[in-house]
């Protein structure tokens, strides 16, 4: 039930609603940086000791796997978000140049736009021609290619929380293997199952999401990729 509000209060804009996409941007790099950094080096953890390796080599290649995968993940993040930066500019000079060449056929093709979306005809044509007079590029952008400033590309942010992200991940697995050598398998794959959890639930709670399927999402695939890789290691360690 809604209640009303005080008298004299001054009313509430619902632009003062909260809204959580604006988050996508580094939410996705921090929740992949973590969740790489997780499970990539536990993997790598079980599957080394699946295979034989004694404590020494198997903390050289924990470290080694998390120092080369903070930089992979800094260094993708930043190609994939320079590329779609990239993508984006050249769409903002592509349509600056024909709103230049061509004022009126950009105009019926916004206006075209509004009466797919339900407006009539002559309410299409009236709303275009009204925000072309106010900000022609931005309705273009927003309405006809779909780019808003709610989360502009980063690339710098997206890598610098990529590689911390994936570190930070990576140091609860080899904590584990640090702390507990004597059952390195059990204690690494417990340690990332609850991280997993942990991460998936945080995730999902800053991005407005319900907690419990991601978590068991992020759980069954962690599970799916520990158990391949120990039985590759073991299949490797047979081998050699």
């Amino acid at each position: 039930m809604s209640r009303a509000a005080p008298v004299g209060a001054a009313p509430v804009s619902a632009h003062a609603e909260p809204h959580l996409a604006g988050r996508s941007g580094w939410l996705r790099a921090a929740v992949m940086g973590a969740n790489d950094g997780i499970l990539s080096t536990a993997a790598l953890l079980l599957g080394v000791a699946a295979g034989g390796a004694d404590q020494v080599t198997l903390l050289l290649a924990g470290v080694a796997g998390m120092s080369a995968g903070a930089m992979s993940m800094a260094a993708g993040e930043y190609v994939s978000v320079s590329s779609q930066a990239d993508v984006e500019r050249a769409d903002i000079m592509r349509e600056k140049a024909e709103l230049v060449k061509n004022p009126e056929g950009e105009l019926r093709e916004l206006a075209d736009i509004y009466e797919e979306r339900g407006l009539s005809p002559d309410l299409a044509r009236k709303v275009a021609r009204e925000l072309t007079e106010v900000d022609a590029l931005g309705a273009h952008l927003r309405d006809e290619i779909g780019l808003t400033d709610l989360s502009p590309p980063r690339p710098v942010q997206a890598a610098v929380v990529s590689a911390l992200t994936f570190a930070g991940g990576a140091i609860i697995p080899l904590m584990a293997a640090v702390l507990f050598p004597a059952a390195v398998q059990v204690t690494v794959a417990v340690a990332t199952l609850v991280a997993l959890g942990i991460l998936g639930a945080l995730g999902a709670q800053a991005g407005g999401a319900p907690r419990g399927r991601a978590a068991l999402r992020v759980m069954v695939w962690g599970v799916l990729a520990m158990a391949a890789t120990s039985a590759i290691g073991v299949l490797v360690g047979i081998a050699i």
